[in-house]
Parts: structure tokens; sequence; C-alpha cells
């Protein structure tokens, strides 16, 4: 005698395909023909709970991501890998020469006041040019603050209207630092070091501004 090998696993009913459906329609408006021939016809109860089944297993392919219910998370799935495309236009090289512009011209800064008070001390500094060196200096430093807000705030939003403001303002700094290099009363060495590494900066800060606006702009 054998031994009991357990009772078989039950059937796996698989989910009937869009496709499926209406051949199993046709199917069984054949097999109920002959019946509908004999004399024997479908209640109205039997046709309303064979439309309920059939709706139930409509319900139960688009549950369990069928033909019916897949386009959804195709089409989630592809806004996903769109979304993820989007490419940053902000320059991290522009982002830190501004950050290295401001450090620099607060050293500036600081340097060439303390200069023109030590010039008016030991040189013969007419007061006309006195004040009107110390104006410049305090209109660039202005100027600077504004223009190193605007740069980075339009840099960071990819916004080209600011970061061509801040680019203006980089062309007159830019002239208020030849100033001081050429122009100013008494020009020492120190004056022409200090403001051709702050004429060196703006340049080159001009250049990546004019870049990262054809960035933003395209």
């Amino acid at each position: 005698k054998l031994p009991s090998l357990g009772s078989p696993p039950p059937p796996v009913r698989k989910c009937p395909s869009a496709a499926g459906l209406p051949n199993r329609a046709s199917a069984a408006a054949r097999t109920s023909a002959p019946e509908t021939r004999r004399g024997r016809t479908s209640s109205p109860e039997e046709a309303k709970m064979a439309e309920g089944a059939r709706v139930r297993r409509r319900r139960g392919c688009r549950d369990r991501g069928g033909p019916e219910g897949g386009g959804g998370a195709g089409k989630m799935a592809a806004a996903r890998r769109g979304g993820g495309s989007a490419m940053v236009l902000s320059s991290v090289p522009l982002q830190m020469l501004f950050y290295l512009s401001g450090m620099y011209y607060a050293l500036y800064f600081l340097a060439t006041l303390l200069m023109i008070v030590y010039k008016s001390q030991v040189f013969s500094y007419p007061p006309a040019y006195l004040a009107l060196d110390l104006t410049l200096l305090f209109l660039m430093g202005i100027l600077e603050g504004i223009r190193l807000h605007l740069g980075t705030r339009g840099n960071l939003t990819e916004a080209e209207g600011p970061l061509a403001a801040s680019l203006a303002l980089t062309v007159g700094t830019a002239l208020l630092s030849a100033h001081f290099l050429l122009w100013q009363t008494l020009v020492l060495w120190a004056d022409s070091a200090l403001s051709a590494a702050l004429l060196a900066l703006h340049g080159l800060e001009a250049v990546l501004q004019v870049v990262a606006i054809a960035a933003f702009v395209r």
C-alpha cells in the first residue's frame, strides 16, 4: 500500500486578460444557446449575478496591475523619469568667486582706508582729493555689497535678471578699482597690488557671469 502524499495543491486561478473576456463571453453564449433552444431561459437574478462576477473579475485585474490598470503605473513611472532629468544650471565656480570676492573686498576696504589715513598724515594730501578718494571708496563698498547680493541671488535661483544687474555693477566696481590703481592722488605699491588683485577677480567674475546668463536664457 502506497503512503498518502497529501491532497494536491489547489489550482491557481489566473486573472483573465482583457482580450480573453470577449472570447469567454462568446463561449458562454454558445454554451447557453442549446439550453435556450430547448426552452430554458435565464432569470433576471442570474443575469445580474453573472454581470457582478464579470465586474469583480475586472476589478481584480486592475487591483493586481492587469492590462487595464497598468497604464497608470506606466505613466507615473514615465513622469518620475522625466522629473529626474532636470539639469542644475547654477555655476559653482561663479558662486565660489562671489564668496572669495566678498572676503577679499572686506580686506581691501580696510587696507585702502588705512592707507588713505596714513598718506594723509605722512604726505601732503590735498583735502579735496582726500574727500574724493574717501567718497569713492565708500561708494565702491556699497556697490560691491549690492553686486554680490544680486549675483548670488541670480546664480542660485537661475534668474538672468539679477545676474545681469550684478554684471553691470561688476563693470562699475572694476572702474572704481582701476581709479585706485591708477588715478588716485597718491599710489603706493600696496595700492597697486591690492587693486590689481581686485581687478583680476572682477574680470574673472564678469566672464563667468556672461556664461551663466547665456546658460539661463537658453
